[in-house]
């Protein structure tokens, strides 16, 4: 039985998400709210949906993001919520 070393995954090969060139994230005024710009649509954000795609700058690794936000909010669940909330923005096709 042969067993195959898996090397662990350094900081270089972790995901860093960014915003895809069709999609700009900006603040409006007159809502007082991010809102996410792309070709023919506009999607509200939360706050705290904005705050972390304002995160996702391309340098910062998931981990790194939610590092950032724990020390706003050190009980949220955010190595769950993170992630999924990434998953979510990623499969729209919204993030890269």
């Amino acid at each position: 039985m042969r067993t195959e070393h898996v090397p662990a995954t350094s900081p270089t090969d972790q995901p860093r998400p960014a915003l895809v060139p069709a999609v700009m994230l900006r603040y409006d005024r007159v809502r007082r709210a991010e809102l996410l710009l792309m070709p023919e649509r506009a999607v509200l954000l939360s706050p705290e949906a904005g705050r972390i795609l304002r995160l996702c700058d391309g340098r910062r690794t998931i981990a790194d993001i939610v590092a950032a936000l724990a020390a706003d909010h050190p009980d949220a669940p955010l190595e769950r919520d993170v992630p999924d909330f990434i998953a979510r923005i990623r499969a729209e096709g919204w993030l890269r």
